[in-house]
């Protein structure tokens, strides 16, 4: 098998996803007079340049990108690498110097105070990775906490939030303070606290960076089963990659206030754009990551599709442990989407997948 094959354009069948937050050509400059520096910035005028000349900081450079609506969206780069300061233009909490962050059409950067404010109750939610709990209050009171400021009865928040403290695994919890709680019980409380303000659009600022991995490990799994039941737009920070690889719907690696490559993990890890990716995928476990839809090949003419069949949505690993199952069969039919035979792989095919580094 050809690296091409091990590196073809993922399946025409995949569904196209709509935009839930579109951002296009923004710019963030610190400093005193940063409208000024736009135009040099945008002309090629570097980071170190603009800092060394004319004593103004580059946070955000040209930032395209469309975070589809009801998936998970992780932002993830190295410590500076402008992932925070991106995340903070979402809400509202900085302002652009230049360009826009579309939400329902509506520029974030264009709201009046009056409409911002609105926006933030009602349309996003922040998860903080130091958990933000107010100490004196209770973790029902801490929850309800988003619906106390909107104004709305005790009774109705109450009866919401007591129902975000169960799925979070926190029932009996309920009267405690946070200076009672585990760290991994902290986040839990601010993860219900965000779903009980239900918002549509969730923000989480390395939300589980400050965890033990296996608490860590835990908390990604009740994000993932409970976005399977809510299906907000949520915006994910991390420096992580295999965090980003888990949770991400979709993928966008900032180096120095620059995207650095975006898409699919699965696209990542088969096409890294450049050096600064591929140190980051270099140690990644392919198997847990790359499809069986990317390493398909046609049937060999004259031959009968296998009987093992398997969605092209299986990783590698997966179809590995089936192939090893299956009585006498070491070929699988890939089936695409609709249920249609795509191609087939064999279990040379599925290592050599997991073993090919690009």
């Amino acid at each position: 098998m050809t690296e091409t094959d091990l590196t073809q354009t993922l399946s025409p069948d995949e569904e196209e996803t709509v935009p839930g937050i579109s951002i296009r050509n923004l710019y963030k400059i610190f400093g005193p007079h940063p409208e000024r520096y736009v135009s040099a910035v945008r002309e090629g005028m570097t980071k170190t340049e603009l800092n060394r000349k004319h004593h103004h900081s580059l946070g955000l450079r040209d930032i395209t990108t469309d975070l589809p609506a009801g998936k998970i969206s992780v932002i993830m780069g190295l410590s500076g690498s402008g992932k925070s300061t991106l995340l903070r233009h979402i809400n509202g909490l900085i302002a652009p110097t230049a360009g826009e962050v579309l939400i329902d059409g509506e520029d974030v950067a264009k709201m009046s105070p009056e409409a911002l404010r609105a926006f933030r109750r009602h349309k996003t939610a922040m998860v903080f990775q130091n958990f933000a709990l107010l100490p004196h209050r209770t973790v029902l009171e801490n929850a309800v906490y988003g619906l106390d400021i909107q104004g709305e009865p005790r009774a109705s928040s109450t009866e919401k939030a007591q129902c975000w403290i169960e799925r979070v695994g926190l029932k009996g919890y309920e009267n405690r303070y946070p200076a009672q709680l585990s760290g991994g019980m902290q986040q839990r409380v601010g993860l219900a606290r965000a779903l009980t303000n239900d918002a549509p659009i969730l923000l989480m600022d390395e939300a589980f960076s400050a965890l033990d991995p296996l608490i860590r490990m835990d908390m990604q799994t009740v994000l993932l089963d409970i976005q399977k039941e809510v299906s907000k737009t949520i915006v994910f920070i991390t420096h992580d990659l295999d965090e980003a690889l888990r949770l991400g719907d979709k993928i966008v690696i900032l180096r120095a206030g620059e995207i650095s490559q975006q898409g699919l993990g699965e696209e990542i890890v088969l096409h890294p754009a450049n050096d600064y990716v591929r140190a980051f995928v270099k140690e990644v476990n392919r198997g847990r990551v790359v499809r069986l839809r990317s390493i398909a090949r046609p049937k060999p003419s004259g031959e009968d599709w296998p009987g093992l069949q398997l969605p092209g949505a299986t990783t590698l690993e997966g179809a590995a442990h089936q192939l090893l199952d299956a009585p006498g069969g070491s070929m699988a039919t890939v089936l695409a989407r609709n249920g249609s035979a795509r191609g087939v792989v064999s279990m040379d095919d599925v290592m050599r997948g997991m073993l090919s580094q690009s």
